[in-house]
């Protein structure tokens, strides 16, 4: 059985905003005191896991033993089909020290070339850790296919080009509601929600 938060403050561990805005968004309704790693001065921790999950944990125990809070933390990225599923653990890294996704983007659609098969799923892992080194981690993927040209300035990261299966808009054309409700990172939240914040 998985262990439950049990309510007060919560360490978003991560620099990326982004993604600190959407797991605040979707803890609101718990009523959970949100604090990024980046608001606390924690270090970000070098990425070194050849899994989402191995990542995730590591960035969430790395934060919740300095901070002596429970932690939060996520790892997520665009896995391509015709790319052998890059770039994988490294779609932050495809956008070098500088975050530019949009040349992270190119890089994606030059690999592809005249490439026929679009299909790419995201993929997310949540880990929840303690202090004392417990952790739980939760798995959610949205599947779909690419798009070029780059569609739409909302969501972040690849989402102007990744098409969700049965939708006309791209993540990064939706608003933040509907990206909510069928995106990877909605999925593992879903299921970390049942595990941990629901009695």
């Amino acid at each position: 059985m998985a262990r439950h938060f049990e309510g007060g403050r919560l360490v978003i561990a991560s620099h990326n905003q982004g993604k600190v805005r959407e797991i605040g968004e979707l803890l609101a309704p718990y009523a959970v005191d949100c604090v990024s790693a980046a608001e606390l001065g924690l270090p970000e921790p070098e990425e070194t896991a050849e899994t989402f999950s191995g990542n995730a944990e590591m960035k969430a125990l790395a934060a919740a033993g300095v901070a002596k809070l429970p932690a939060l933390a996520d790892d997520s990225g665009l896995a391509v089909d015709a790319l052998g599923g890059a770039p994988g653990v490294f779609s932050a890294r495809w956008a070098g020290p500088k975050r530019d996704f949009a040349m992270a983007m190119q890089r994606v659609e030059r690999q592809l070339g005249h490439d026929a098969d679009r299909r790419a799923h995201f993929i997310c892992v949540l880990a929840l850790a303690w202090p004392d080194g417990h952790v739980e981690s939760f798995e959610g993927q949205v599947h779909g296919q690419l798009v070029w040209p780059p569609r739409g300035d909302r969501g972040f990261g690849y989402d102007p080009i990744f098409l969700p299966e049965g939708r006309s808009l791209t993540f990064g054309e939706m608003d933040p509601a509907g990206k909510h409700d069928i995106s990877h990172r909605a999925e593992a939240f879903r299921r970390l929600v049942a595990a941990c914040f629901q009695r």
